[in-house]
């Protein structure tokens, strides 16, 4: 078990369903994260930008960007994290990868298609939730338009870290920021939410705002930034545990399931 979890994080300006061009954009990007780094964390669809263009730019799971995840997880000696336009069984999925250090992974599948951009139309929502164990943590990733139903992302197994990937647009961002905190606080957990910046083919401005919060809502990265960086910072175990145990906000959490 780590007791200490460091983490970094990318936001980029994607290039528009160009998935060459774009792990070119994030291999060199990697390549300047410290070796120290044990998750790095990459936005939604990160090879092509959100797009509805699906037909055209899926890839089978096991295709060039998950070789491309696992060679780079392995090199880094770190997991890695982000989303990606995958086709299974004749149908589309805006998948999330977390590939461990040794090249194996865990998928979900988005479960709130945004229908507002018709993603309902050309995406399958996927059904389960995942908690991936890994290193001693447990981590919850979540895609996007899921971080609007905190019915979803409600902490009924004691995770440790939640992390949302997304194309989140500059006209709603207030929400994006707003939400993002609230879900650390109502959870008692770390939330990260990684996303883009720039303009993608269909005109949509992006100006990021990544971000990392405690459990108690306190900032860990620097807020609002509209440009490319990267963010490295550590999560601790010890302290979750310590503010878990002294308020015990999640004791009296509701109970239900979900259908």
């Amino acid at each position: 078990m780590s007791e200490k979890l460091n983490i970094a994080f990318i936001q980029a300006n994607l290039h528009w369903e160009d998935s060459e061009a774009n792990r070119k954009l994030f291999s060199e990007e990697i390549s300047k994260i410290s070796d120290e780094v044990e998750l790095i964390i990459l936005p939604e669809m990160f090879t092509t930008g959100f797009s509805m263009n699906a037909e055209k730019l899926a890839e089978p799971t096991e295709a060039e960007t998950l070789n491309w995840m696992k060679e780079t997880a392995m090199k880094k000696s770190a997991a890695v994290t982000g989303s990606v336009i995958i086709t299974e069984n004749s149908n589309y999925y805006n998948r999330m990868f977390f590939v461990f250090p040794d090249g194996s992974y865990k998928i979900y599948d988005k479960r709130h298609t945004f229908t507002l951009a018709k993603e309902d139309e050309t995406y399958t929502a996927g059904t389960e939730r995942l908690i991936v164990e890994y290193k001693g943590w447990k981590i919850c990733p979540l895609i996007c338009y899921d971080l609007r139903f905190p019915v979803w992302a409600r902490n009924t197994v004691d995770y440790d870290l939640l992390i949302y990937v997304a194309n989140w647009p500059e006209k709603r961002v207030n929400a994006w920021d707003a939400l993002l905190k609230a879900r650390a606080i109502e959870n008692m957990t770390y939330c990260i939410g990684v996303n883009r910046t720039g303009e993608d083919g269909d005109g949509y401005i992006y100006n990021g705002h990544s971000a990392a919060y405690g459990p108690l809502g306190e900032e860990l990265t620097e807020l609002n930034r509209s440009d490319e960086f990267i963010a490295e910072f550590s999560i601790e175990k010890e302290a979750l545990n310590e503010v878990r145990s002294k308020l015990k906000f999640l004791q009296d959490r509701d109970s239900f399931t979900l259908n």
